[in-house]
């Protein structure tokens, strides 16, 4: 009876290796791990595309790299135009916290890395650029309608009551004034002025020589590899070896694949494509009162 017991233990504790060593293969396949290697040191490829708005679940994805030890370098892959300032501070800082922890980061970026985009590049240590990719326009920018006339043809009376001064800046319904517009200048000053010391300190270099090319303008990639702006000129394949090579990884690194995130808005817009509804469905600066941004 005790040697049954035996043996029916040893087979369950056979099955359950077997049973753990197969989710870890499929698991490792559905994020699209690439390599001689299932297991040991990798690379992992984090996208961000679009405008940022929100990002939330690439700061889990980047905290959890951080916390792997099998993860050893991350590329961050970025194709965006640039996005509202404070989530494209927050990913700036989850992207030092990775190089605080020892682990390399390298940016590649893609069509277009521009203003916010670029802000997360140089969190890291190195960025490579396609000769054609547009990236720069280091500013800010806030959009503010002023819908007066229009409110007075419609026959729409806009009441405002209000305790301080400014409380109502940004009102669609009359003109700016002088007092408002320095308040909102000095505010969009002092962003740039963080955007432009982030610049300095990533790429290492002058804060007046950051000034002199911190005028909202975009470079093409050959551009901006003159300007320091880039470290070397090449795409995601270039970024990944050098991203292995600064973790000491053999050539080519084992590589764990981007994260599909599902939209329902993407869908739409796939779906729709250049018909009425999905033109009304595509991203663009909200027309009235808006946040801050770093936009191309």
């Amino acid at each position: 009876m005790r040697a049954r017991l035996t043996i029916l233990a040893a087979a369950v504790l056979v099955y359950l290796a077997v049973a753990g060593l197969f989710v870890l293969s499929v698991g490792g396949l559905s994020r699209g791990e690439s390599g001689p290697a299932l297991f040991g040191p990798r690379v992992a490829i984090v996208e961000v595309e679009g405008i940022i708005v929100e990002v939330d679940d690439i700061v889990r994805e980047l905290k959890s790299y951080r916390e792997n030890p099998a993860v050893r370098a991350v590329v961050i892959r970025i194709n965006s135009p640039g996005g509202v300032v404070a989530p494209t501070q927050e990913l700036h800082d989850a992207v030092l916290r990775l190089r605080q922890a020892g682990k390399p980061v390298v940016a590649s970026l893609g069509a277009v890395a521009a203003s916010g985009g670029y802000y997360i590049a140089v969190a890291c240590d190195q960025i490579y650029a396609n000769p054609g990719t547009l990236t720069g326009s280091i500013g800010v920018i806030m959009q503010l309608a002023n819908l007066e006339q229009l409110m007075k043809k419609v026959g729409v009376d806009y009441v405002v009551v209000k305790a301080g001064q400014f409380k109502d800046l940004g009102n669609v319904a009359r003109p700016m004034t002088s007092d408002e517009r320095r308040v909102m200048q000095a505010l969009l000053d002092d962003v740039h002025g963080q955007f432009i010391g982030a610049v300095a300190a990533g790429r290492k270099l002058q804060r007046d020589e950051v000034a002199r090319f911190a005028d909202g303008r975009v470079f093409s990639g050959v551009q901006a590899k003159g300007l320091r702006m880039v470290d070397a000129l090449g795409g995601l394949e270039e970024a990944v070896l050098a991203a292995g090579t600064l973790a000491g990884l053999p050539s080519p690194p084992t590589v764990i694949q981007p994260r599909r995130r599902f939209s329902i808005m993407d869908l739409l817009r796939n779906q729709l494509g250049a018909t009425a509804a999905g033109v009304l469905l595509r991203p663009t600066l909200p027309a009235f009162k808006t946040p801050l941004y770093l936009m191309d």
